[in-house]
């Protein structure tokens, strides 16, 4: 039988590695000692009024997609801020059951297919679904995947990866041991088809691309293709990975860096107090990570597959952040505040320059 590691035990056993972690640790680098071609330069307020807005997409008339969490609605944002809601005809989640609306996702040929991909909580626990949306509305609800248990971590980040395929974060949903069995769909990074069957050429025949993940937020690949994904820790350390196939990231006999076999450690951690981390971007050879306790938008270097020196931005000046996305065709951030208060979240605009 599976016991879940206490808090203290996990600490013991990075205590072990304490030389790497002292290697790895994040600490907050003064602004002007990045270089780099490109920068936060400026930050401003774009659209106010939000309740935990979670996530970010864009049309190709340069309209976003933002949805938040806990009302379940889902809006479209002028690049000046205006909004107008989405109606969803069934609705995607029930209002106030406790239900909730993580990630969303556009079809790369949206044009063609109008087909828009939803991660979100029902009653019998977490799943993916598709949709049709016309523009204004959400239509032909379409269950493609169920099964994922809920609990407080829920992962939820959906994205399309360079290979056309639709690749899912999904937290252990509190039960530790589901990251480690390869029969369980939590603890994951899944990779599937537009219909949600396994993709081809996953490592083990099924939905799984990775596991030994506790709570996976954030998700995206750089110039090289290179899968880089952010996770929320229990107590000692978060993560930046970089996610290759069939790759197992230690969640729960490790957390952060850890000597077991057979585990892949991180490239990068968190001290909670500065981490936390949700949304991931990369843009101009640099990943932009939205930190929630660590209330920051952290810039971390990348050359190939290593990583250089962090830079944290706006440290406490914005709140907890959720999420980060590049605007397209222009040198800048948009970036999502995370509870507030109701009608107290904010989307923010970061000018890189």
């Amino acid at each position: 039988m599976y016991v879940a590691p206490t808090r203290r035990g996990v600490a013991a056993r990075t205590a072990s590695a304490a030389t790497a972690v002292a290697a790895l640790l994040l600490t907050t680098a003064a602004s002007g000692a990045a270089a780099s071609p490109t920068v936060p330069s400026g930050i401003r307020t774009v659209s106010s009024g939000w309740t935990n807005p979670w996530g970010v997409n864009w049309l190709a008339d340069g309209t976003a997609l933002i949805n938040e969490r806990d009302t379940l609605k889902v809006f479209k944002v002028t690049p000046a801020g205006a909004r107008t809601e989405v109606t969803a005809e069934p609705p995607i989640a029930v209002p106030g059951s406790g239900d909730t609306l993580l990630g969303i996702a556009l079809s790369p040929h949206w044009g063609q297919d109008h087909q828009i991909f939803v991660y979100h909580q029902a009653k019998d626990g977490n799943r993916i679904a598709r949709m049709m949306f016309d523009g204004s509305r959400l239509t032909g609800y379409t269950p493609l995947v169920t099964g994922i248990e809920k609990g407080l971590h829920n992962g939820g980040r959906i994205k399309f990866g360079p290979d056309g395929y639709l690749y899912a974060t999904t937290g252990d949903a509190d039960t530790p041991g589901s990251a480690q069995d390869r029969n369980s769909l939590n603890g994951k990074i899944l990779r599937m088809t537009k219909e949600g069957k396994p993709a081809p050429g996953n490592p083990f025949g099924t939905l799984v691309y990775s596991y030994g993940h506790r709570n996976p937020e954030g998700i995206d690949w750089d110039d090289q293709g290179n899968l880089w994904e952010t996770e929320i820790g229990e107590d000692t350390h978060d993560e930046l990975n970089l996610v290759q196939a069939g790759g197992n990231y230690g969640w729960p006999s490790c957390e952060g860096v850890c000597s077991t076999a057979g585990m892949t450690d991180p490239k990068r951690m968190w001290y909670p107090v500065k981490g936390v981390p949700s949304g991931l971007v990369h843009v101009d050879g640099a990943l932009y990570v939205a930190a929630l306790r660590g209330r920051r938008l952290w810039r971390v270097p990348v050359d190939g597959t290593s990583l250089g020196t962090p830079v944290a931005y706006y440290v406490g000046g914005f709140g907890r952040l959720r999420d980060v996305v590049k605007v397209p065709g222009r040198q800048a951030l948009w970036v999502t505040t995370d509870k507030a208060g109701p009608g107290k979240d904010r989307v923010l605009q970061v000018d890189l320059g």
